[in-house]
């Protein structure tokens, strides 16, 4: 598992955008996910912020390789979510872990997004948004 580095490679179905790998340690999020009941990794910037060609805000699918031993690897589909800014004005790169129940916080991972799914967009409300955070998991799976 390479950290630190980004891989671009572009797929043969035109349907299908870049794949991007990011990666970095796995840092405490503000707990949103976690509290309306779709817990996320949050990915420290750094590496994203070094990015040349950085993806566009919004949803993807993709998979995400933890770090969980000195040399286990364990990788989970899942729903990774490009932005908005922080309080701090930076994007946020956080992604749900289908299956995943454990604590991740200090892990190395690696975030490879394989397909947008769509625009990041700010709903009305809690209700709309768990809807949708639903809808684009079973695209993920």
């Amino acid at each position: 598992m390479k950290m630190g580095t980004k891989e671009i490679c572009v797929k043969q179905d035109l349907t299908q955008t870049k794949v991007i790998t990011v990666s970095g340690k796995v840092i405490k999020g503000d707990g949103y996910g976690k509290k309306i009941g779709f817990p996320t990794v949050n990915i420290d910037r750094r590496n994203f912020l070094k990015m040349k060609d950085q993806p566009a805000f919004g949803v993807y699918t993709g998979t995400v390789k933890l770090l969980t031993r000195v040399t286990l690897v364990v990788e989970y589909k899942a729903g990774i979510v490009i932005g908005p800014f922080d309080k701090k004005g930076l994007p946020k790169v956080e992604a749900h872990l289908i299956g995943y129940k454990g604590n991740a916080y200090g892990k190395k991972a690696e975030l490879t997004l394989n397909k947008f799914l769509r625009k990041y967009k700010n709903f009305k409300t809690e209700s709309e948004l768990i809807l949708q955070i639903k809808k684009d998991i079973e695209l993920c799976k």
